[in-house]
């Protein structure tokens, strides 16, 4: 009986090593480490082989069965030797250097093989197991030195080097602790135990799949296993799945058949709740987020599969259309597993402003370009780690925080977006789903896609910069067009001025002029409705804005709502270009108007702060997303209504800026918008009123 049992359990041990023993031997590159393990695996596959065929053929063990146990225990011997951390071989055993351990081990071997090799001859034992007896304080003595050897290399490993070796030491370790059992429970019990020499093969052949991690986690070894991370992931949720219903209905049996008159009843609706249950934790974000760590952490030498890594960023980051920073950031969040980030790109005030989020609503103030974090951004170079920070701030020498970043909800990475030596911006990410340590490879995989980040975020802004000049070009184009009209009708006036003197008695005459005329005016008046938004360029000089606001108000006063004029502080003057400020501020208040209803109101306020004059514009009317305030509304040629052409807000901002003040907007849908507009006073201000009067 044992002989079927052990021919099952050492063909399973043969299978397990020849194919270890494969793939190890084609990818082997030479390496010595790789030529050891090859050896010792062939050696193992050797051993075990011979046992299935004696097993087959219901032959008793042999001497030759017993010598090839010794090789194989020799050529594991050897691989650990071999592998054993340079720094410490002059330091193991009994102080000897790596040359005479080999020596002695060898030395110990063959002189183990000879005793055997008497020991069997002498005994003339040959049709059982008890022929090994007379070997075992052989055996038990082998088992003893591949053991110490284990734990000699183990302790010798660098301890951040350890999690490359531990499986193979778990492994190999288990094959030597196992013969240790073997052979001391027969030399106690003068018989080897046939079960537990039967049961030998199955349970060194665990060892297999522990050696190929570490095999795998050592490039020298050179094993050829390389499993996709995602059939990995989806093998593991399976698997658990299956173990995780399998339990489940274990139990519901078992509440079935003690349940009595419930047990049915019992039995539905823990099946009922198991299976939600289920559903839940396979759809949960943080469940899935810690599976994908914990395999890439003990399952691969790398955190990360690079070549799909960079196809999926790659590819979130190519796709045309909008939206490009809420995409950059879910790119680089998921790297780290994080669930919400923003966006801060640099506008042109010199500020960090946030140009898009991505599931958050978070809301901050401006963060100034020579700020300490922006410094230390752009000079470092750094990937800032909050909790880092807080723990051991002397490592980021020259920071301060910001007060808004500690106010974001659970702030953990502030990553640089840099392009060349400019900071063109940076992402702040909140804590991760999943635990995710931040070692080097984590570090430098975020700054390497913060450079590509920054590439593709300065491309779109190329892009966007050439398309405003074709559009402005076409601008230009229509005004050579409405020259050209003009052009046509002052030839047609021209010509009524030259025959007027000629037919002036004429009535005809009359009457076509009229009509030439009126025809000319309305044409005229056309043009100049497409025209009127051509840059003017007259001087600037001292404006009083009280006049400046009321004649904008006057130039609308048959729209509805009709603007009321709030002046909290008169007299107050500005240097602009009267004409160009009126125009512009007249945009803001046409556009309150438009945006507001009959019943609405519409506000135009004048105040003074901080040494500059405010205009604040402000209306009922059905308000802007946040969205659209800072992808749209600044953007020329872009426009919601039918006729307009969308460069009155950019043209209102632009002029601001040249006369040095500064454009806010705070607008919420269905609840109206304020266009705030800060403009520095006029210095001479006494001269400025006498001038304008």
């Amino acid at each position: 009986m044992w002989s079927v049992i052990a021919g099952v359990s050492y063909s399973v041990a043969t299978a397990a090593y020849l194919l270890l023993f494969a793939l190890l031997l084609v990818r082997w590159r030479g390496g010595r480490h790789g030529a050891l393990l090859v050896l010792a695996c062939g050696m193992t596959v050797v051993w075990a082989g011979a046992i299935v065929l004696a097993a087959m053929r219901n032959l008793p063990i042999s001497m030759q069965i017993g010598l090839l146990e010794i090789l194989r225990n020799a050529s594991w011997s050897a691989f650990l030797l071999g592998v054993l951390s340079p720094s410490y071989r002059t330091h193991l055993i009994l102080g000897l250097r790596l040359s005479k351990q080999v020596v002695l081990f060898a030395g110990l071997y063959l002189l183990l093989a000879l005793t055997y090799i008497v020991a069997y001859v002498d005994d003339g034992v040959v049709g059982d197991l008890a022929g090994m007896i007379s070997g075992s304080p052989g055996f038990i003595i082998m088992a003893v030195m591949g053991m110490l050897l284990i734990e000699q290399l183990f302790r010798s490993t660098a301890e951040k080097s350890r999690w490359a070796i531990k499986f193979a030491c778990l492994g190999i370790g288990g094959i030597f602790a196992y013969d240790f059992y073997l052979y001391v429970d027969a030399l106690l019990f003068r018989q080897v135990n046939a079960e537990i020499w039967a049961a030998r093969g199955g349970a060194i052949a665990f060892a297999v799949p522990l050696i190929a991690v570490s095999a795998a986690r050592n490039p020298d070894w050179s094993v050829g296993i390389s499993v996709s991370r995602r059939i990995l992931f989806h093998s593991v949720t399976l698997i658990g799945s299956a173990i995780y219903l399998l339990t489940v209905a274990a139990a519901g049996y078992y509440l079935r058949f003690f349940g009595g008159e419930w047990g049915s009843v019992l039995q539905a609706t823990f099946l009922f709740g198991a299976f939600f249950l289920l559903v839940a934790v396979l759809f949960s974000g943080t469940f899935r987020s810690w599976l994908r760590v914990f395999i890439s952490k003990h399952f691969y030498n790398y955190g990360y599969d690079y070549r799909e890594e960079w196809l999926k960023f790659t590819r979130m980051l190519s796709v045309e259309g909008p939206q490009l920073g809420e995409r950059a950031i879910e790119a680089i969040a998921q790297l780290v597993e994080s669930s919400k980030g923003v966006l801060y790109t640099r506008n042109e005030t010199d500020q960090y402003v946030a140009s898009a989020k991505w599931n958050t609503s978070f809301a901050n103030e401006p963060e100034p370009a020579d700020s300490a974090l922006c410094n230390f951004l752009r000079n470092r170079q750094w990937i800032i780690d909050i909790q880092e920070f807080d723990a051991q701030p002397e490592k980021y020498e020259g920071l301060s925080l910001p007060g808004w970043l500690r106010q974001f909800p659970q702030a953990w990475l502030v990553v640089p977006l840099m392009q060349n030596t400019t900071l063109l911006g940076f992402v702040v990410l909140s804590e991760a789903r999943s635990k995710v340590t931040l070692n080097w490879e984590v570090l430098d995989l975020l700054k390497i896609v913060g450079i590509q980040t920054a590439g593709y975020l300065a491309k779109q802004e190329s892009a966007d910069a050439l398309a405003v000049a074709r559009q402005f070009e076409t601008f230009n184009r229509m005004s050579t067009f409405v020259v050209h009209d003009l052009k046509n009708l002052v030839a047609q006036l021209a010509l009524l001025v030259a025959n007027a003197e000629k037919h002036k008695g004429s009535e005809e005459f009359q009457r076509d002029m009229v009509e030439t005329i009126e025809h000319a005016v309305v044409k005229m008046r056309v043009l100049l409705q497409k025209f009127n938004r051509e840059s003017t360029t007259e001087k600037s000089g001292p404006v009083v804005l009280d006049k400046i606001l009321q004649q904008a108000i006057a130039s609308k006063g048959a729209a509805e709502p009709k603007p009321q004029l709030d002046l909290h502080r008169s007299g107050l003057a500005v240097s602009a270009n009267a004409v160009r400020l009126e125009r512009v501020i007249g945009h803001l208040i046409q556009n309150a108007v438009e945006a507001t209803p009959r019943g609405g109101q519409v506000t135009v306020r004048l105040t003074e702060q901080d040494g500059s004059a405010v205009i604040e514009v402000i209306d009922t009317g059905s308000g802007m997303s946040e969205q659209f305030i800072q992808a749209r509304l600044f953007k020329p040629f872009e426009s919601t209504k039918a006729a307009g052409m969308g460069i009155g807000v950019f043209e209102t901002r632009e002029y601001v800026h040249q006369i040095g003040g500064q454009l806010d907007v705070d607008s919420e849908p269905s609840k109206g918008t304020t266009f705030r507009v800060s403009l520095p006073l006029y210095v001479d201000e006494q001269d400025c009123v006498s001038n304008a009067a």
